[in-house]
């Protein structure tokens, strides 16, 4: 039987979402609490790969057993033995092809700066202290509408067949001292979105014009795009599926 886990996590003391060598991940922590609480070896797949000290509000992940399970219990317990930085939600039984990667239609990023200081904020947001016009930086967002071959904000030797998206929305909103960016698309590659923000505060800063960003996005080249904003800013926030 195939189950989706619906979880979330603070990626502060993580070396991102996979499982590498001599590093604390959360799918290594994943699995060992799920081997350990269902007495035999479980290996989860991600839906997706997040970096080193990002964040998820929502992410999923599958795995397979043929134990029953009482997914309530199993919940309550999971929470128990996890470190206080992850946090199951549900455990959802699915159709034995149901893939937490390759199935998901969409998926959302925010990007979270704080305009204020504030001490509770120092690990799950960027402090930008530069007045940053952000009218602008919401014409610029809308700009990506427009175009589906992002390799300027691609990290540059990654392993892909394509660097094409379809980005659906991107924009940026404020409140209450924070500035919050919202993209959503049917795939991002990898570090596209800190990208995204890096060049976009070059906007907002009037470093670079829409129309700089416009021949950026057309050069398809990372050294022309803007900077790599800080992981810990950065949030998975929801991944969508047409069957749940």
């Amino acid at each position: 039987m195939r189950y989706f886990i619906q979880f979330a996590y603070n990626g502060t003391h993580y070396h991102g979402w996979q499982i590498q060598p001599n590093a604390s991940s959360v799918q290594e922590t994943l699995n060992k609490a799920f081997s350990v609480l269902l007495n035999q070896t479980i290996s989860i797949m991600g839906a997706g790969r997040t970096d080193t000290g990002v964040h998820a509000s929502e992410m999923y992940g599958h795995f397979d057993t043929e134990k029953t399970l009482d997914i309530p219990v199993l919940i309550h317990k999971l929470n128990s033995y996890l470190p206080k930085d992850i946090a199951i939600f549900d455990i959802i039984a699915v159709h034995d092809d149901a893939h937490c990667r390759f199935d998901a239609t969409k998926r959302t990023y925010e990007y979270h700066i704080n305009t204020v200081k504030n001490p509770f904020l120092q690990e799950l947001s960027w402090y930008v202290t530069q007045k940053l016009d952000v009218n602008l930086m919401n014409e610029a967002a809308q700009l990506l509408l427009n175009h589906t071959d992002f390799q300027c904000f691609s990290k540059v030797n990654t392993d892909v067949n394509t660097f094409y998206c379809t980005v659906f929305e991107a924009y940026w909103k404020q409140e209450n001292g924070k500035l919050i960016f919202t993209i959503s698309a049917n795939r991002f590659l990898r570090n596209m979105v800190r990208a995204i923000v890096g060049t976009l505060i070059n906007i907002g800063l009037h470093k670079i014009t829409l129309a700089d960003f416009e021949n950026i996005i057309a050069s398809k080249n990372r050294e022309k795009a803007g900077f790599s904003v800080p992981a810990h800013g950065l949030y998975l926030t929801n991944i969508y599926y047409d069957y749940l």
